[in-house]
């Protein structure tokens, strides 16, 4: 007789969850495991450097209690990670000895916090007081740092975790500077004019922020005492964030023969090098035909739907469907909103209305003659509207005649 077919998802996170959930509602009937490194189930990670640090009670996160997830008829191995990948024996190792065998495969392992470039990170060497915010532990930890009331927080890096950080350590009435290596925060993403109105957003609420140059290291005995800056400066600090951006978590499929090139290497269809092999999520490098070039997304939107993607071509893998998406993701700081569609690399960007001084404006983007990205600060209205005219490949005449229209 002949076994029925299997599922493997390896990453119990929102991308692997919504594969599992995929994989039912298309009819798939075969075993199913989900394997995840933590012992959480899958959970929702934007509220943890949102809500879960400001709010007088921290929210809960999860999607599916266990339970829920046996119903669904999942195998569920928590708290060991997966290690390696034999694709001749089509099995996956978890733990180092324990194997998996899967007749389709979908991995969505995410990403994991980077480090200072010394290594000194919370179990890297660094003093007590030293975090990092990725998973749902981390930001237990860092709340509960938060709650002590330290006289100084820094964080290293002005991104939107980092921001975040910030945000919430302000709310608490918190002494907070961001060290930032860039000249302006976000630039590099978003564009000078648009790094001017986050500075701003962070000097109206009275966090300090040191752009143009970087961390030479941290000092401290059993906890953290102070940041050194490269330039000589030195900053107190009893509580300190590392918030520098994420790397694909791929390194246990060193030696499989998988494709890898920051992330999965992925066509259309989220299909990796190897044969039955799919990728979703943060991990996942994947050809998105809306745009006709390679990305990964560390995004909320496209990890949920690329994890269904996936799973169902996956599992119909003759009938696979190309994955096309308008990347959104969204930002809160200091009670206020910032929202971006599409892609960031352009050859233009245009503030259509409000503008830096203010804190509330419309920037578009464009890409040779055609609107590629929006990016709104407190325009929640207008947000999905430009996603819209992204997705339709609007031209970018008709976009400025748009905002024209909208904005007055």
């Amino acid at each position: 007789m002949t076994a029925p077919p299997r599922l493997v998802v390896v990453g119990a996170s929102l991308a692997g969850l919504r594969a599992v959930e995929a994989a039912r509602k298309a009819g798939f009937a075969g075993g199913i495991s989900l394997i995840g490194a933590e012992p959480h189930p899958p959970y929702d990670r934007p509220p943890l450097s949102k809500a879960h640090l400001s709010a007088e009670v921290a929210p809960g996160v999860g999607f599916r209690t266990p339970e829920q997830l046996a119903e669904l008829g999942v195998d569920l191995r928590l708290g060991a990670p997966a290690t390696a990948l034999d694709p001749d024996a089509r099995e996956v190792v978890v733990g180092g000895a324990d194997r998996v065998g899967y007749d389709a495969l979908v991995l969505a392992t995410g990403a994991t916090a980077r480090t200072l470039p010394d290594g000194r990170a919370p179990d890297g060497g660094a003093p007590d007081g030293v975090h990092v915010l990725r998973t749902l532990d981390d930001a237990v930890r860092l709340r509960a740092a938060l709650d002590a009331r330290p006289d100084h927080v820094v964080v290293i890096g002005a991104g939107f975790i980092g921001s975040e950080v910030a945000s919430a350590a302000r709310g608490r009435g918190i002494a907070t500077t961001i060290v930032e290596a860039a000249r302006l925060p976000l630039t590099r993403s978003l564009g000078p004019e648009l790094g001017v109105a986050c500075s701003a957003l962070h000097a109206r609420n009275g966090t300090v922020l040191r752009t143009g140059v970087g961390v030479d290291r941290i000092e401290g005995g059993a906890r953290v005492e102070k940041v050194v800056l490269a330039d000589g400066t030195v900053l107190d600090a009893d509580l300190v964030v590392v918030g520098i951006g994420a790397t694909p978590a791929v390194d246990w499929l060193e030696g499989s023969g998988i494709a890898l090139d920051d992330g999965v290497v992925c066509d259309e269809t989220l299909a990796s090098s190897l044969p039955g092999v799919y990728a979703a999520g943060d991990v996942a490098r994947w050809v998105n035909p809306l745009f006709g070039r390679s990305m990964r997304l560390e995004h909320w939107t496209s990890a949920a739907e690329q994890g269904a993607a996936a799973a169902r071509n996956a599992l119909d893998p003759a009938h696979a469907a190309a994955y096309s998406t308008v990347p959104y993701f969204w930002s809160d700081w200091y009670g206020s909103r910032i929202q971006f569609v599409g892609v960031p690399g352009a050859d233009e960007h245009r503030i259509v209305t409000g503008s830096a001084e203010e804190g509330r404006l419309v920037a578009l983007y464009r890409e040779g003659d055609r609107l590629v990205g929006a990016l709104t600060l407190d325009h929640p209205s207008s947000t999905m509207k430009y996603r819209g005219l992204v997705a339709k490949a609007a031209s970018w005449d008709d976009a400025l005649a748009f905002a024209a229209a909208r904005h007055g």
